[in-house]
């Protein structure tokens, strides 16, 4: 009987409690709070960019003719001088050779002519032919010897020519495709036999508005940025860091932004050119700022605002400047102050002058 009566009281006693605890805030919304410290966080502002060589080089023959061989496995690195294509040489080795037989008939032309010279200029010594003969014989003399310097240019153009026909890399990095089959005929010039593309370093291009540009602190240049890291396709973090080399030194007029490119390291070939990655550009830091969970953030037309939880225990409405996004937390520039007790959760629920029952998140001081 005596532990039946100790539950009776026990039970009493507790439903009591929780009556007077009902009674005292019957209608009260339950909702997480947290109470926000000024701190410092990265000036970081993120935009779209896409890959590209640093060298970007067409590979185009400088003689015509028919494409005997591919002498590169498509799609493999090169290096700079390496043998791309043969061009059929038989045509250019007949070129050279009758540049060679031209040279060396004008060559005994020229002998003739001094001889004819050295001749002439003995007889007029001994007055047994004039002096005009003589000026014939030297005029024929120096017009033999500049048609002798114009074949050695030929003899030497032909050797070029045909050195020609092996079509080699300009530069060392990744090859293309293939663009004419073995058998095609290429044109001088004209025909774009493939692609090299230097990919370590590899360049990133991308561009920020006016807006963007003011939130950063103005025109960027590679003194005013700090770091600068790229984010890929599959959401990781690309583990080197870049630099700046190259700002516009105007806002396109048809877009308003700024042409920005970066440069990063590519030692694995990780990156590929026409990759499109995410951007993070950073111009120092913010101080004297609030970091705000992101749901924490509402938006309605006159801008962006969060739920305070005030002395009374009522959701009053906060407008605030926010900034940029850090990590999964909302810059907050202006609006609040040291200590502002910011309602996360339970948002849908939430209107103006409401009751609430706030609990203290793990993050900020503990409620007093």
């Amino acid at each position: 009987m005596a532990f039946i009566l100790v539950l009776l009281l026990t039970g009493c006693l507790n439903n009591h409690s929780g009556q007077d605890q009902a009674l005292k805030n019957p209608d009260a919304l339950p909702v997480t709070v947290m109470e926000v410290m000024p701190t410092s966080a990265p000036r970081i502002i993120e935009t779209v960019g896409q890959t590209e060589g640093a060298k970007e080089v067409e590979v185009r023959p400088r003689v015509g003719g028919i494409l005997l061989k591919h002498l590169y496995e498509e799609g493999v690195s090169v290096q700079a001088d390496q043998p791309l294509f043969l061009i059929d040489p038989v045509p250019f080795r007949i070129a050279l050779q009758r540049a060679k037989a031209q040279l060396s008939e004008q060559q005994a032309r020229v002998a003739d002519a001094k001889r004819e010279v050295t001749r002439m200029r003995r007889l007029l010594a001994e007055n047994f032919v004039s002096q005009r003969m003589f000026d014939t014989a030297a005029t024929t003399l120096a017009v033999e010897e500049a048609a002798l310097k114009n074949i050695f240019e030929t003899v030497k153009q032909a050797k070029l020519d045909l050195s020609y026909t092996t079509v080699v890399a300009p530069v060392a990095g990744v090859s293309g495709r293939a663009r004419f089959s073995e058998g095609s005929l290429v044109e001088a010039q004209n025909s774009l036999l493939t692609t090299i593309q230097q990919i370590t370093p590899i360049w990133v291009r991308f561009s920020l508005s006016d807006h963007e540009l003011i939130k950063l602190g103005g025109r960027l240049t590679d003194q005013t940025v700090t770091a600068i890291k790229l984010v890929l396709p599959d959401g990781s973090a690309y583990p080197l860091a870049g630099r700046i080399n190259f700002t516009a030194s105007s806002i396109d007029p048809m877009l308003g932004t700024q042409q920005l490119r970066a440069v990063f390291a590519n030692p694995d070939k990780r990156l590929l050119p026409g990759q499109f990655v995410r951007v993070h550009v950073q111009t120092g830091e913010y101080n004297d700022i609030f970091l705000v969970p992101q749901p924490a953030v509402l938006a309605e037309d006159t801008g962006k605002y969060v739920y305070l939880a005030n002395e009374q225990n009522e959701a009053v409405i906060q407008p605030v400047q926010a900034g940029e996004w850090s990590g999964k937390d909302w810059i907050i520039l202006d609006g609040l102050k040291r200590g502002d007790r910011v309602i996360i959760d339970n948002l849908i629920r939430l209107r103006p002058d409401i009751k609430i029952d706030p609990q203290l998140s793990n993050i900020g001081k503990p409620i007093n």
